[in-house]
């Protein structure tokens, strides 16, 4: 079995992008470990930082229980993520302590500045976690640089409004509903995301996104990852592999 992570900006990104590719994993046996790099403290309107932290905490540990993966927080402050090197060797640490077979991340262009940055800091977190002259904390170094994925950015575009095509999918038709149930444990953020991204129905725009997604793999609900293959990292298809059946390669428009 391989031991995953996944590991996002804020508690329901990876709701929004992956949960249904992982509770499919999930329930065929592979450990899952969901992080955050920050509390998402900033996405209320109702409630302080602490308060704010410490509500979208729980909920990310309750949504991570329902698949029976773990949660943890690196405890960057919301809109607060920067690449630094102190940054980069708290995520590198944290790869050392999970030793990850495969690393998911954000898309490296999207359209919060803590999600380009995680993904960025992760990419090269994945590089320095097996070496072993960059000291992070109590946690060995891993053996080899794990395989890293990238999910689809927010809506499937960058900050410019241009398209990002995914490279393969993952059909989620038959986890869905544990996917949207997992959204539905980030009760404090129905109102911020209708306040702050104009969306009344979060559950809705969960729906219309795996749609589309489905649509370019010829499914019914999808969700699209890319492969980072640059030189050292590795390029063979293990999170393919792993997906079996569920994995699904876009359609050719003539």
């Amino acid at each position: 079995m391989a031991t995953l992570l996944a590991i996002h900006a804020h508690p329901d990104d990876i709701e929004f992008l992956a949960a249904g590719m992982l509770a499919g994993l999930a329930a065929r046996g592979h450990r899952i470990v969901i992080a955050t790099a920050t509390a998402g403290e900033c996405g209320s309107a109702e409630s302080g930082l602490e308060e704010t932290a410490r509500i979208r905490q729980a909920e990310a540990a309750e949504a991570a229980a329902l698949i029976g993966a773990d949660y943890r927080c690196v405890g960057f402050p919301d809109l607060g993520v920067f690449n630094d090197d102190p940054s980069r060797r708290r995520v590198t640490e944290l790869l050392r302590q999970v030793r990850p077979d495969v690393v998911l991340t954000a898309s490296p262009a999207d359209y919060h500045p803590d999600h380009e940055t995680i993904s960025l800091l992760v990419r090269d977190a994945c590089f320095a976690a097996p070496v072993p002259n960059y000291h992070t904390g109590e946690a060995a170094p891993l053996e080899t640089i794990p395989h890293l994925y990238f999910c689809d950015p927010i809506g499937g575009r960058d900050r410019t409004g241009a398209r990002l095509e995914p490279e393969f999918g993952a059909d989620v038709s038959a986890t869905y509903a544990t996917k949207a149930a997992m959204l539905a444990r980030h009760r404090s953020q129905v109102a911020w995301v209708s306040k702050q991204h104009d969306t009344p129905d979060n559950q809705a725009w969960l729906r219309s996104w795996a749609e589309r997604q489905g649509r370019a793999f010829g499914v019914p609900l999808a969700e699209g990852f890319r492969q980072y293959r640059h030189q050292p990292y590795p390029t063979t298809p293990l999170l393919q592999d792993l997906l079996g059946a569920a994995l699904l390669t876009p359609i050719v428009q003539a």
